[in-house]
């Protein structure tokens, strides 16, 4: 349902404002244009697509994305990508669009982002796909799994040729459908933000060997190779030992630093190292027990000291805490705690009580992230868990950039920029005042959108209305707070319109002056003056 039910069926060119684009059903791409504030040339036909849409039964929308200011990536919604040279789109009916290269891919998708670039001294142009399937495996979850493929389609080097051809094809799978994914302006990187965790699907031997081995060495993690517990005055160390063992296979060697253990099987691992405080040697013991595991007994030099490992730098062992001892922990630390909720408050920072939270302050997808992925490595090689920080909207600023992405912060809602290339790789460069708060009590909301030059943010709702939220802007006439008495001196306004019809909305776009809303039978176009 998100990723096609909540398909926004209205492209705006961010490379040419106030230039729109809609694929209808016959399968045409149709351009509107602004001549004046609100009016439109006729609607006309820039390209058609050559396949017959009614031949699949699984299509999906026909999605289309502007990689530059000349190129597009088109899908038809059955399985086909289109990459297609436009010419200069701003010189009206001059453009021609023209197909440079056309692939079936197995399963029907949706563009999500695409770009151009030059790599290796060839135009290159990535595109991002998304497409979810059946996963029978999936017995405890959705029973399905998205994917993302990443494709780049690189021109060929023989001189004069014209002809692309894929370069490299990258598959990413997950189990949500991403709030945010875009492919960085170099080509070299993909950021995602997503509930679950995307990783790539190794297709290689190599690939599927690292995971064999990666999977044997987490399975014999799993099983410790000895068990430890700890009193203030001595340490107990058990080995589980294969049957038939005899104390005559077993050396067991004390210093007063170190312990040495070595079995008679050279194919049996032993336990050796440095231990973590020192011992008293001459009065550590060990012994082989009934139930076939080694005991061994070890005398602290220095009582009452707890250990936190036995071996310095050790992994293969488990510490086991007794009862009591966790008992007597828990006791001691009783003091820190209380049945009351912050019984002695901080009156300049009052506590928060969750049961007084109202019902849209509460976020139901805690654990969102925002991952960094290299092309060439295909690893994560940013994480950023955004807790409550609940995604928002996405927006292009900058058409030669990444797209922005907004984030609730509290009340607010804050619009980052991607920047790959610098140490900082996220930019806050707007923020919208109490827009995270108000977006919450929307429930019917269908797309959110901001303006480019951020002066305002709005939101379109399934049916009809629109809410459109100004920034604050300074005041031409003196208002005073009836409540502080301080002089005010900017406002921020909210304006609503509503559309005269009952269709549902089907598209939803922003640029500096305008909204522009799509329902299945009419295209509305919201003037907004922002300034006073």
């Amino acid at each position: 349902m998100r990723a096609f039910g909540m398909y926004n069926y209205l492209h705006l060119d961010p490379w040419y404002q106030d230039n729109i684009y809609y694929v209808d059903q016959l399968g045409r791409v149709m351009n509107l244009s602004v001549t004046l504030d609100t009016a439109l040339k006729k609607p006309r036909e820039v390209f058609r697509l050559p396949a017959d849409l009614k031949a699949c039964d699984d299509r999906l929308c026909a999605s289309i994305h502007f990689a530059s200011s000349s190129w597009v990536a088109l899908s038809d919604g059955t399985g086909r990508l289109y990459l297609i040279q436009t010419g200069k789109r701003g010189d009206g009916s001059c453009e021609k669009w023209e197909i440079l290269f056309n692939e079936e891919f197995a399963s029907p998708f949706v563009i999500i982002d695409s770009v151009s670039f030059v790599k290796s001294d060839a135009h290159s142009v990535g595109v991002l796909l998304l497409w979810v399937e059946k996963d029978e495996l999936d017995v405890q979850g959705s029973g399905f799994h998205v994917s993302l493929e990443w494709v780049t389609i690189m021109k060929t080097a023989k001189e004069g040729d014209q002809e692309y051809e894929i370069a490299k094809r990258r598959i990413l799978q997950g189990k949500s459908v991403p709030h945010y994914a875009a492919i960085e302006p170099s080509g070299d990187g993909l950021m995602i933000i997503s509930y679950k965790p995307y990783t790539f699907i190794q297709q290689n031997d190599e690939h599927k060997h690292e995971e064999r081995e990666k999977e044997k060495t987490e399975e014999k993690k799993k099983e410790p190779l000895y068990l430890w517990q700890q009193t203030k005055d001595d340490l107990t160390v058990t080995l589980h030992l294969p049957e038939d063992f005899t104390k005559e296979d077993i050396q067991v060697h004390f210093s007063p630093d170190r312990l040495s253990v070595a079995l008679k099987d050279p194919l049996l691992p032993v336990l050796e190292g440095t231990l973590f405080s020192s011992i008293d040697h001459e009065s550590s013991t060990w012994i082989l027990t009934e139930n076939n595991s080694l005991e061994i007994s070890l005398i602290k030099k220095e009582e009452g000291h707890l250990w936190p490992e036995l071996i310095v730098g050790d992994s293969q062992g488990e510490f086991i805490m007794d009862p009591a001892q966790s008992a007597a922990i828990a006791e001691n630390l009783m003091h820190l705690t209380s049945d009351e909720m912050n019984p002695d408050p901080n009156k300049d920072n009052p506590p928060c009580n969750a049961q007084e939270l109202e019902e849209c302050d509460i976020f139901l997808e805690d654990s969102t992230s925002l991952c960094r992925f290299d092309g060439n490595t295909l690893k994560a090689t940013h994480v950023v868990n955004l807790g409550s920080n609940q995604y928002l909207f996405s927006a292009v600023v900058d058409p030669k950039e990444m797209p922005c992405f907004c984030l609730r912060h509290d009340v607010d809602a804050l619009l980052w920029q991607p920047h790959p290339d610098q140490q900082d790789m996220w930019e806050h460069i707007a923020t919208f005042n109490a827009l995270g708060y108000v977006q919450a009590s929307k429930q019917d909301k269908k797309f959110m959108a901001c303006a480019p030059n951020h002066s305002f943010s709005a939101l379109c709702e399934c049916l009809r209305r629109v809410f459109i939220y100004r920034q604050p802007t300074p005041l031409r006439t003196v208002l005073y707070n009836r409540k502080e008495g301080r002089q005010v001196g900017q406002v921020a306004k909210q304006l609503v319109a509503t559309l005269e019809a009952h269709d549902p909305v089907l598209g939803f776009q922003a640029t500096n002056e305008r909204l522009f809303v799509l329902t299945t039978k009419t295209l509305f176009i919201i003037k907004v003056i922002t300034e006073n």
